[in-house]
This record gives C-alpha cells, structure tokens and sequence, in this order.
C-alpha cells in the first residue's frame, strides 16, 4: 500500500498557462486554458482520503460544495464511510474553462467488532454525563471545522506508534450487546507509556481529556486534514503549538472507552471521518 497519494500532472497543459512573471494578453478570440484538473484512484472510496492537483488559480468543488486549493494547485477530498457510488469533482481555470470528471466512489464490506466487559456508563450515560458529552461535540464540530492552509496535508504520514492492530475503520460496534456507532479509526494496542509520535506537520487543536476518548490530542495537517490519537496515558503539547512530524505528542493509554491500552488512531476531512490505515506504510 502506498504511503500517500500521487500526484499526476498533465505538463503540456499547464505549461500553457501565462506565467505570472511575464503576462500575456490573450487575443480575443483565445480558448481558455483548461485546468488540467488530475486525481488518481487512490482513496475514492468509503472511507478514502484522495489527494489531487490542478492548475495553480483554478478552483475546486466537490458536488458543488468548495474545495481549498493550495498556491501549487494541490488539494483533498474525502468521503465518508457511508458514501455513496458517485460523486462530480469540477475544477474552474483562471480563464474561466471548467473541467469536470464523475468519480466511481468504490463500497466496502464493514467487520463486526463486539466489545464486553464496558463500565456500563460508557455505554448508556446518565443525563449528566449527557450534557458534558453535547458540549464536546460541539467543540469536536468547531475543531473539525477548521480549514487552514496549511500544507503538511500532502507529504506522506508516518505510524504514531507500531504494536498489533486490535481494532479497524468501519466496523458496526456491539458493547456490552448493544449496537453503537461504527467504529471510526484505527486501534494501536501498544502497551500503557508507548510513546505517540505526531504522524505528520502541523498544528494542535485540542489537548485534553474528553469523555468517550479519554486524553485527546488532534493536530490540523491543513486543507481540513487532521488527525486524532485518543485514550492517551499522557499529553505533551499544547494547543496551538506547532509540532513536526515524528514529535512525541503523548504516551499510549487506556483513558476513556476501552477495554484495555491502545492508541485510537482518527482521521478526518473536516466533518468527514476517514479510515487511517491507506495513508500509512506498510507495518
């Protein structure tokens, strides 16, 4: 599996576009340029986090929602784990000529992961508990929200920490018998104290004990990406703090929701929660 997404490019077409140093007008009668809009297969599926290029100043919208685009032409979208089988990627040049490509979103079977042994509020909260848990949706929703630029979104990711996979993206959850939300990221079970390295550059958005997820970090990678590593014994960083990749940024724990240590591994695209494990290398 490859460690990020590639970026194709057609030169000739973006040879073709004016350079920004040496302007040229455009006889009347010129056909715009076309973007030279690029996204391989990698990541368009449930799940999936693609990466792509167009030409620098085109923008970019995904089912006509828009879409950030870096000052290289550089950007990502991602789909959720219920996606459905299509969607419209069109990008627009300076000139005003508009590419568009119908993307094959492809389905993926889901696992079935039944947990016991749960403290029973973990499971079914109290109203109390209730209300801390809505308010930290909320801040989750602001943190998510952020669309920065970023650039760290497009270099390859690292593992946070390596120890055997206990848990996967997507599977339909059963606690203590009773169904709960899928599972959304990706279980390390590292022993308590592992170090957590940051997977990739960025910025620190939260830093602090939630209710489900136990200590909490999540770092902006930029254009929405960002990353989450939960049920931590330790955090080490602070929000707002500029991290680098490979950074310790806390220890593995069994805060929150578990059964035992791990590392609970998120990533998302904005509100889009997305499956970790292609945008690592091999184990």
């Amino acid at each position: 599996m490859t460690a990020r997404r590639q970026f194709l490019l057609l030169p000739a077409l973006l040879a073709a576009l004016p350079s920004c140093a040496q302007p040229v007008a455009a006889p009347r009668t010129a056909v715009a340029a076309t973007p030279a809009l690029e996204i391989g297969p990698d990541g368009l599926n449930q799940g999936g986090l693609a990466l792509g290029r167009v030409a620098p100043g085109s923008r970019v919208t995904l089912d006509g929602k828009p879409v950030q685009v870096a000052p290289d032409g550089r950007f990502a979208i991602g789909f959720g784990r219920d996606a459905g089988p299509q969607a419209r990627l069109a990008a627009t040049a300076l000139g005003g000529a508009t590419e568009t490509r119908e993307l094959a979103i492809a389905k993926r079977d889901w696992d079935v992961q039944r947990l016991t042994g749960l403290p029973q509020a973990m499971v079914s909260p109290n109203a109390q508990q209730l209300v801390r848990i809505n308010a930290e949706r909320k801040r989750l929703a602001a943190v998510r929200a952020v669309n920065s630029d970023l650039p760290f979104f497009a270099e390859p990711f690292i593992w946070p920490a390596r120890a055997r996979i206990s848990g996967v993206y997507g599977s339909q959850r059963i606690l203590n018998g009773e169904p709960r939300a899928p599972h959304l990221g990706l279980d390390i079970a590292a022993p308590t104290g592992t170090p957590v390295a940051a997977m990739g550059g960025g910025r620190v958005l939260l830093a602090m004990p939630l209710y489900f997820t136990g200590n909490t970090v999540i770092l902006d990678h930029g254009h929405g990406v960002t990353t989450l590593y939960a049920h931590l014994s330790a955090i080490d960083v602070r929000e707002g703090e500029a991290v680098q990749q490979g950074q310790r940024i806390g220890a593995v724990g069994a805060t929150g929701r578990v059964t035992g240590p791990h590392l609970h591994l998120g990533l998302s695209w904005l509100s889009t929660a997305l499956d970790p494990a292609p945008v690592l290398p091999t184990m």
